[in-house]
């Protein structure tokens, strides 16, 4: 049996756009009478086929089993009534509202691509956040100020910072020794960033640095030199990214020109 999806079974369940009439399209299969448009079949063929199928008459065969298994199923469903039920009518309005929504987004974004030199100057705008080091940290973060001035304390008397880790209170580190690995500043937040690059290697911050989640206690083991993904490397990303935004901003235009209530 054919594998199951969102869309294959909005197409089952009617809750496609609008469609030809079945008087316009030609006809794949009749069950009791009931034809499936061949509109039908091609939209599940070719969402079947996107997924790796290949096609060759056995899968075509394999198709015209499936579909005659759901709409006998779909028939025996709207004989209870079942598509009148105001749960499954919405459901069906749901399937129907995001299919229409990706096919708009894509053919907006096929009719409104984003320009080479405007991905190159999203991409020096990206490499000028990244800056051009790493820096390889370790962090203790604690709930109070005191509490990581006496980590401090315990640092100055030779206790080893992979100990006091234990105490940390942040879950992804406090069992590797409060370990962060190589990361580029902007990955942390402002406080803890700002605090971090004006370390020295090998030492640790001589008091208690604050942010939105405690207080940290940072040591800077290593630094080096960091080099970028090039263009064409990032570009599927950037890509993806720049169309997400335009997408948003076109949603906010049409925002700000509706009647909402």
């Amino acid at each position: 049996m054919l594998k199951l999806t969102k869309l294959s079974l909005a197409l089952v369940a009617g809750a496609l756009i609008s469609a030809p009439t079945l008087a316009q399209s030609k006809v794949f299969a009749t069950v009791n009478g009931q034809a499936i448009p061949q509109y039908v079949a091609d939209a599940f063929i070719n969402e079947q086929k996107a997924q790796g199928t290949k096609d060759d008459p056995q899968f075509r065969t394999a198709v015209k089993e499936e579909l005659v298994r759901r709409e006998l199923l779909v028939n025996e469903a709207r004989k209870k009534g079942l598509d009148k039920k105001a749960d499954i009518m919405g459901q069906m309005e749901i399937a129907r509202q995001a299919i229409l929504i990706r096919a708009f987004i894509a053919d907006y974004i096929k009719n409104n691509p984003v320009s080479d030199a405007q991905l190159k100057k999203d991409y020096e705008t990206f490499k000028s956040q990244l800056g051009n080091t790493e820096y390889k940290a370790r962090h203790i973060l604690v709930e109070k100020e005191d509490d990581a001035k006496a980590i401090i304390a315990k640092l100055e008397k030779g206790e080893k910072f992979a100990d006091l880790a234990k105490q940390s209170k942040d879950p992804g580190s406090k069992d590797k020794g409060g370990e962060l690995g190589w990361s580029i500043p902007n990955s942390f937040v402002k406080p803890f960033a700002d605090a971090l690059v004006k370390l020295e290697k090998g030492k640790y911050s001589k008091e208690p640095v604050k942010s939105d989640f405690g207080y940290h206690v940072i040591l800077l083991e290593d630094t080096r030199n960091l080099t970028p993904p090039t263009f064409e490397q990032l570009k599927p990303q950037l890509t993806q990214r720049a169309n997400q935004q335009k997408v948003e901003q076109l949603i906010e235009e049409l925002r700000s020109k509706a009647r909402i209530s």
